[in-house]
Formats: structure tokens, sequence, C-alpha cells
């Protein structure tokens, strides 16, 4: 992977250009840095999330996530370059199936909130459809390799799901949407 940078403040982005980790350069508002970007937000957000009093095991699996996700990132900063696998969308798979089988169906839609917890990861979802629809706006006109767009897209459903979890853990339930009556 690229070189490690021992110094923050290049200058070598004041024209509005940015190193991708082959040493080329693109400007900062290209799909591939806007797609990076996306990514890196959707990380700190876990980041966020994980601030909070979480179960045990919810804690490690953000905590593999977020380690995932500056892979993913390094994938989408190097064109060419692979790093996730099926192998990394299959845990999410296993988490997803782990995780709703332990709540009830869902027979309404529901709202982001109930616990401070629940509510971030419900950001947190929102902010990987972004990633992922940057993502598949990149791989318009360049290869992404399918992986990456599956585990984004995996991981929004997670995010959902595991916002649901944190509410009861929390003692809490959904937050159910009740339509307006006009």
């Amino acid at each position: 992977m690229g070189n490690r940078l021992s110094r923050i403040a290049t200058r070598t982005g004041d024209d509005g250009s940015t190193g991708l980790g082959d040493g080329s350069r693109v400007a900062k508002d290209c799909p591939r840095i806007h797609a990076l970007g996306e990514v890196d937000e959707l990380n700190s957000w876990l980041g966020v999330v994980l601030t909070e009093e979480l179960p045990d095991d919810v804690r490690a699996l953000l905590g593999q996530i977020q380690h995932d996700l500056f892979d993913l990132g390094g994938e989408v900063c190097i064109p060419g370059y692979t790093m996730v696998t099926e192998a990394h969308v299959l845990r999410l798979d296993d988490a997803l199936a782990h995780y709703n089988d332990s709540l009830p169906p869902l027979k309404e839609f529901i709202l982001p909130g109930g616990s401070r917890a629940a509510a971030q990861a419900h950001l947190a979802r929102t902010v990987a459809r972004r990633a992922e629809r940057a993502v598949i706006t990149l791989s318009a006109n360049e290869v992404v390799h399918p992986p990456v767009r599956q585990y984004l897209n995996r991981l929004s459903d997670l995010l959902f799901v595991l916002g649901r979890y944190l509410n009861r853990a929390a003692g809490g339930s959904d937050v159910l949407w009740q339509r307006t009556e006009s």
C-alpha cells in the first residue's frame, strides 16, 4: 500500500489536487476522491458509535468493521488494488443473520432513534448508503471490485439491524413510524 505520511501539511494539495496511493495525482473533486471521502466519513461515524456503551460483541464487530473500511478505503485509493474479498462480505452476512435472528419481525416502518447508540447506528447507516452511491458513481467510469459495493450495501443493512438491536440492549424498542392523518 502507498506511503505513510509522517508530515500531514504537505501543501501539495494547494492546487486542488491530491495524491492517490499509487502516487498519481487527481482533482480533489473527482469521483474516486468523493467515494474515498464518503468511506472515511462512514468510518468516522462508526468511531462515534463506538464512544457509546455497547454490548461487547457489537463493540468488537464495529472495531473489525472499522479496520475493514480502512482496507476498503485503501482499495478505493489505489486503482487496480484489491483488499476486500467475498470473505469480508460473508462475515457481514453472518453478523446480519445473527443480530436479525434476535429481533421481532418488522410489521411497521421504523424511525431512526430510541437510544443514543441506536440513533448513531442509524446515522452511520445513512452514510453507508451515501458511500455506496459514491462507489457506484465511481464504477460507472472506472473498475471497482464487486466486493467493495457488496460490502457497503451489506454494512448499511447491518447498521439498520444493529440500530434495532441496540435499542433492545438499552431496554427500549423500535421507534415506530405513525402515518400522519390529514
